[in-house]
């Protein structure tokens, strides 16, 4: 079986690509949904296709923009969807929609 190795340089390239071409499309689908400027709980891991676990450890990541100020916990929407564009860990995200890398 062939194994294919990447520098960190080519990982990266990738990861930016990938980024390049996600956030146009996840701004997009914002508009189109007309998405609250503040998800609930529920909202949020309906969007993104996760469960209860993935969304605890999200919403307890320092970076993860969570607001608690109002009770329960919300996440701003556009600040979701920077955060995406900025964090390399967008795997962990797991988009409810897969996009191809062109």
């Amino acid at each position: 079986m062939p194994v294919t190795t990447f520098s960190d340089e080519e990982v990266q390239s990738f990861v930016s690509e990938i980024k390049k071409q996600l956030v146009p499309v996840l701004l997009q689908e914002l508009e189109q949904k007309q998405l609250p400027p503040l998800l609930t709980r529920k909202q949020f891991m309906e969007i993104v296709d996760i469960g209860p676990t993935k969304c605890n450890e999200l919403f307890n990541r320092e970076d993860f923009p969570v607001n608690r100020e109002l009770g329960h916990p919300r996440v701003v929407t556009k600040l979701f969807f920077d955060w995406v564009n900025e964090t390399t860990n967008a795997d962990e995200v797991g988009l409810k929609y897969r996009y191809k890398v062109i």
